[in-house]
């Protein structure tokens, strides 16, 4: 297996740097890898618990913890644009980081592969979604059963999960909150 110093060093280079373990910014760039780089959802202690990051938006467990927002924010956003200016797919271990490049096969994905290639995707517990805007199309596991959606006019640039008991998704598009509910299923 092919290593990436460069990787590992930028990943120790931003813990030392923002005051978390290597660990946290792994944890990171794997949720960042998982949707292309886009955004990434996940929980780490050193961030609070569950976490989000897109451009433009950062949340942490600790929510009133500003600090933590922006070192969360630093290193989402290099860790977001070294994935963006790497072209090669490799795959990971403990020291080394991999990429999925846009031709990447879809072999092992759990949404339909007619879909292509998703522009985001996000996990928690027991529930994942997946977001093909240019089929119109949202995927939603939910314990296992699959279900896809028409997004119609909606433009899916967000996400929200409820940290309750009943695992709700919210998405946001062009036009403001955009409810699972309100869209119509594309697989009946």
């Amino acid at each position: 297996m092919a290593t990436a110093p460069h990787g590992a060093e930028m990943i120790a280079r931003l813990a030392l740097e923002n005051g978390v373990s290597k660990e946290a910014v792994t944890t990171v760039l794997e949720a960042l890898r998982s949707s292309g780089g886009t955004m990434a959802q996940f929980s780490h202690a050193d961030f609070g618990g569950m976490s989000q990051w897109s451009a433009g938006m950062t949340m942490v467990g600790d929510m009133f913890n500003d600090s933590l927002k922006a070192r969360l924010n630093a290193i989402a956003e290099e860790l977001s644009r070294y994935l963006r200016d790497q072209p090669v797919a490799a795959h990971a271990d403990d020291t080394t980081v991999s990429y999925r490049s846009s031709t990447a096969s879809h072999s092992g994905s759990w949404w339909p592969q007619e879909l292509g290639s998703p522009s985001s995707v996000g996990s928690q517990n027991d529930m994942r979604y997946a977001v093909f805007p240019e089929k119109r199309r949202l995927v939603i596991d939910d314990h296992g059963r699959t279900k896809i959606y028409d997004t119609g006019k909606h433009a899916i640039s967000g996400v929200s999960q409820s940290q309750s008991t009943d695992s709700t998704l919210t998405f946001v598009g062009q036009h403001g909150v955009v409810r699972v509910s309100d869209l119509t299923r594309a697989d009946d």
